[in-house]
């Protein structure tokens, strides 16, 4: 840790290799594709790299760097998308993902669902149901009200467990 703040730059890549798949597992879950998530990783790694100084070394490193890559997330979202999603309250329905769908389902499918939500959609999800943020918390951070988080949630709730339902009925055809 200290090679790399002195900026070693083999301390600084043993480091990135060390955690990139750690962040790559969380950027994904943000990110509408792989290529997306790697970009916002490869922010996130500049943003420690150049603010090492910020760390305290009794805390986690790996809870900093989780803060660091949700942040780089939201930033890649309000840089590139925060305006072309968002929905009104009034579209909300109240459905819920099905528990045995969820634990039926593999990763890889469940990450590309969160990856097909709209961008919006996504990033209150993952902030809600992942990180455990709540309302208050996710619309003070992305600059929307409550209500709007709330919906955004809702929305991809109804979204994922369609796409779910989706796939567990291919499943059944390709079986059947």
């Amino acid at each position: 840790m200290q090679a790399c703040r002195k900026g070693d730059r083999k301390s600084q890549d043993k480091l990135y290799k060390q955690f990139y798949g750690y962040a790559m597992g969380v950027c994904l879950r943000y990110a509408r594709s792989r290529d997306e998530a790697i970009e916002i990783v490869n922010d996130g790694f500049f943003k420690i790299l150049t603010n090492l100084d910020k760390y305290s070394p009794g805390l986690s490193f790996k809870g900093w760097l989780r803060t660091i890559m949700i942040n780089s997330s939201i930033d890649h979202f309000r840089r590139n998308e925060k305006h072309y999603h968002n929905v009104d309250i009034s579209y909300t329905k109240n459905e819920h993902l099905l528990p045995e769908v969820l634990s039926s389902m593999a990763e890889e499918v469940i990450i590309n669902a969160i990856q097909e939500l709209p961008p919006s959609y996504r990033l209150v999800f993952n902030l809600y149901a992942v990180e455990g943020y709540k309302h208050s918390e996710i619309a003070q951070k992305l600059n929307i009200s409550e209500g709007t988080s709330k919906s955004n949630l809702n929305m991809a709730r109804i979204k994922l467990k369609k796409f779910l339902n989706l796939n567990e009925e291919e499943k059944s055809e390709q079986n059947g």
